[in-house]
């Protein structure tokens, strides 16, 4: 696996196009530049949630005693979910909160969601390698941060149903990415199997 490769992939989970609606409706009632304010503080609590899981999500495993193919198998399910949600989306009424986001919905689980903690763990578990692991995430997380950061003039340019054709096609890139993960974490677990009958 290549850093772009990783990188992209991790992009597509993280979701910045489908979460364009998400953020310019949460943060609607407020000043453009307390908007990009906000926008990059919630950023970087989710890129310190991922990188936290990155370096410390095999402990957490171990202490739980849970495998690591278990893991692929889990996170192929669960990013399977999450791209038929992109896919075919539900319609979300969202109204202005009382009080400033702090953490939550923004940094979680719109950015650090289930699907992004557990696809950074899986790669961390897959190039056996947690300090490069840094490289696909800052890649993904700046660009992220860009498409957010601009997210108003992007829902602008590309309309709500251009919007909607981008999330759609990274939810069938995500589908693929989840399949591959399940199909590896069940050849480890078959692997793993065949060792112990052995």
């Amino acid at each position: 696996m290549s850093v772009f490769s990783v990188a992209t992939s991790l992009f597509f989970v993280l979701n910045a196009l489908g979460n364009i609606p998400f953020f310019v409706g949460i943060l609607s009632g407020y000043p453009v530049k307390r908007q990009r304010k906000i926008i990059l503080r919630e950023m970087f609590i989710a890129l310190l949630i991922l990188v936290l899981f990155t370096f410390f999500g095999d402990q957490i495993l171990h202490i739980l005693g849970i495998d690591s193919c278990v893991v692929g198998i889990a996170g192929g399910i669960l990013l399977f979910l999450i791209s038929l949600t992109m896919i075919f989306p539900k319609k979300n009424h969202l109204s202005t909160p009382h009080r400033e986001p702090f953490i939550f919905p923004l940094a979680i689980p719109a950015i650090a969601g289930p699907g992004a903690i557990t696809a950074v763990m899986i790669y961390s578990q897959q190039t056996h390698n947690i300090s490069w692991m840094l490289m696909p995430i800052g890649l993904a997380w700046i660009c992220t941060v860009l498409v957010l950061l601009a997210a108003s003039n992007i829902k602008l340019f590309l309309g709500q149903k251009g919007l909607i054709a981008c999330e759609r096609l990274g939810g069938m890139l995500i589908s693929l990415i989840a399949v591959q993960m399940f199909t590896r974490g069940v050849l480890a677990l078959f692997e793993q199997s065949l060792i112990h009958c052995k």
